[in-house]
C-alpha cells in the first residue's frame, strides 16, 4: 500500500531515540523529507549522522527544547529554510513520572503540566501557519494509554496525558476547517532504553530479554505476549500522517498489544 508520503516534509521532535527516531527513519523510507530535534547536540548528531548518510540533504537535524518557545521558533524557521514549508508535525517529545498522589510535590505537578503540554503546544503554534498551506497538512500527537487507564504509580502522567488527549481532540475540530487533521496514538509499553537497563538489573540466571519480556508482559495483561517496538509505533504514526488516512482527524490508535481494559 502507498501512503503517499513521497515528497512530503515531516517534522519530528524527540527524534534522537525511540518511537522519535523509529518514525524519521520511517518517514524518510517512505520518501519524506524529515526534520528532527533533539535537546542534546551530542545524541541528536549520533542519531542524525546516519540518516544524513543515507539521504543527504532530504534531513535536518536541530538542536530544540520544545519547552523553550524561542528555539522552537527557530527550529520552524530552520525548516522553512531547507524545505520551504512542513506537511506533517509528530509531537512525541516527553517522557513519564514515576510518582503516587502522596508524593508529587507541587512542584513536581507544575513540571508535568508543562512538560506534557507545552511540548505539543509550542510546536503546534509555531508550525500551524506553515501547515495551513499544505495540501496534506496532518498533526500526529504521540500520548499514552495512561490517558485513558491511568495508573496510581503515575498519577501526574495519567492526568496530564488525559488532558493532552482532550487537547488533541480539541485542536482536531479547531483545525478542520483550515484542512489540517490531528489524531493521537495511544501507546502501551514499548520497549526502549530504560527497559533493556530493566532486563539487566532484574533478570535471573540466564534468562534471556524475550523470556524476561515475556513473564513482564504477562504481568502487565499484554494479551500479545511481549513489549511493543518502536518500529511499530512508527508505523502507527506514519500512516495517520499520510494521505492514506485523509479522512480521518480526531482519532486515537491504540498501539499496546491488547493491553487496555475499557471498551
Amino acid at each position: 500500500m502507498d501512503l503517499g508520503l513521497e515528497g512530503l516534509r515531516a517534522v519530528v521532535t524527540g527524534g534522537t531515540s525511540g518511537i522519535g527516531l523509529a518514525t524519521a527513519k520511517l518517514l524518510l523510507a517512505e520518501g519524506c523529507n524529515v526534520a528532527l530535534c533533539g535537546r542534546d547536540a551530542a545524541r541528536l548528531e549520533e542519531a542524525a549522522g546516519p540518516l544524513r548518510a543515507a539521504y543527504g540533504d532530504r534531513v535536518l537535524a536541530e538542536r530544540c527544547d520544545v519547552l523553550d518557545k524561542a528555539q522552537v521558533e527557530a527550529f520552524h524557521d530552520a525548516v522553512v529554510a531547507r524545505f520551504g514549508g512542513a506537511d506533517i508535525l509528530v509531537n512525541n517529545a516527553g517522557q513519564g513520572r514515576l510518582s503516587t498522589f502522596a508524593d508529587t510535590a507541587d512542584e513536581a505537578w507544575g513540571d508535568e503540566f508543562r512538560l506534557k503540554f507545552f511540548s505539543v503546544i509550542h510546536p503546534t503554534r509555531a508550525f500551524l501557519p506553515t501547515l495551513e498551506k499544505s495540501a496534506s497538512a496532518a498533526v500526529v500527537v504521540v500520548n499514552s494509554l495512561l490517558a485513558r487507564q491511568p495508573e496510581p504509580h503515575m498519577v501526574a502522567t495519567s492526568a496530564l496525558r488525559a488532558g493532552v488527549q482532550n487537547l488533541a481532540k480539541s485542536m482536531s475540530v479547531e483545525f478542520a476547517p483550515k484542512r489540517v487533521r490531528v489524531n493521537a496514538i495511544l501507546l502501551g509499553i514499548v520497549d526502549s532504553g530504560q527497559w533493556q537497563r530493566r532486563y539487566e538489573a532484574q533478570a535471573k540466571g540466564g534468562e534471556t530479554k524475550e523470556q524476561w519480556m515475556a513473564k513482564l508482559a504477562k504481568e502487565k495483561g499484554i494479551l500479545i505476549g511481549r513489549l511493543g517496538r518502536p518500529e511499530e509505533a512508527a508505523a502507527a504514526i506514519a500512516f495517520l500522517a499520510s494521505p492514506a488516512a485523509s479522512f480521518i482527524t480526531g482519532a486515537s490508535l491504540e498501539v499496546a498489544g491488547g493491553v487496555s481494559r475499557f471498551a
